[in-house]
């Protein structure tokens, strides 16, 4: 019974995970805004999600020629999705390519679907819940 429940709600798992983990990097972009050099980055939510329900999180394994090798950063974040960088709209004298209107959008967008998940999530709780009662 409880695995039925599990495999009804995993699509609902993946999708706030991503979006958290969304989250979490567009956050750290408008937090390195004055970073001299920092890249803005970000990763396509439609390809994740589609990665994720298919099982291939797209990591690439590091190749060692050592067992004392570290693992190193893969460039992916949480989830196992690999961090994107942006391309710049306009140059800046230090290099950095965050733009505060751009980020501050895709941070609101994905709140609202996060947000909007979590509501969806909860009416299916809801829903079982009812189903469950006698």
């Amino acid at each position: 019974m409880i695995n039925k429940l599990d495999e009804a709600l995993r699509f609902q798992q993946t999708v706030l995970n991503l979006r958290g983990a969304r989250q979490e990097l567009l956050s750290s972009n408008i937090a390195n805004a004055d970073t001299p050099g920092y890249k803005a980055r970000d990763f396509d939510f439609a390809s994740a999600l589609q990665n994720a329900v298919a099982g291939s999180a797209g990591k690439l394994p590091l190749v060692t020629t050592s067992a004392e090798h570290l693992a190193g950063y893969t460039g992916s974040n949480a989830s196992g999705t690999p961090a994107l960088y942006r391309r710049p709209d306009q140059p800046s004298a230090d290099g950095n390519t965050v733009n505060m209107d751009v980020e501050r959008a895709q941070a609101a967008d994905n709140a609202l679907h996060y947000e909007a998940s979590v509501n969806f999530l909860s009416a299916r709780l809801k829903d079982m819940t009812t189903v469950l009662q006698p």
